[in-house]
């Protein structure tokens, strides 16, 4: 992993972390002991699905950074696929406060995303190489004068 994609990675969970930590207390006072336990498993799912995502587009795109726009699609697709599809196999649960899970993932969620934005337009990154791969010969071009010589 590059040092760029390593900033961006812990930029990210840095400012989701405390976000998903006030929902979980939130969700605790509002909900009890449930709504904890919904917060927490939000925390997780959003940790887990978008931590693994940012390492799988790292992965993809690490010997073919031509691919990022598109990598980036598809695995914000399927991290959005897979937390819907949570969402619905857990939508009638009495593990956990359905409302504190999702109130949790989404404000964890959009925070990941925004985190991830912010330290990406923060990130000197080069996108073209700075010298050149192959040395410019020098060509000296011989001035014509003005008088039409």
């Amino acid at each position: 992993m590059l040092s760029n994609d390593a900033k961006i990675l812990r930029g990210s969970a840095v400012l989701a972390a405390p976000v998903g930590i006030v929902a979980a207390v939130l969700s605790t006072v509002l909900a009890g002991e449930k709504g904890l336990i919904g917060a927490l498993v939000g925390l997780a799912v959003v940790l887990v699905f978008f931590g693994a995502g940012f390492w799988a587009l790292m992965r993809i795109t690490q010997d073919k950074p031509q691919l990022v726009m598109s990598a980036g699609m598809l695995v914000y697709a399927v991290q959005i696929l897979l937390v819907g599809v949570f969402i619905v196999v857990f939508k009638n649960t009495t593990l956990f406060n359905g409302r504190a899970f999702a109130f949790t993932l989404l404000v964890t969620a959009l925070a990941w995303v925004g985190g991830q934005v912010l330290h990406t337009l923060k990130s000197k990154t080069l996108y073209v190489d700075p010298e050149p791969s192959v040395p410019v010969k020098s060509q000296s071009v011989k001035a014509k004068p003005r008088d039409g010589a």
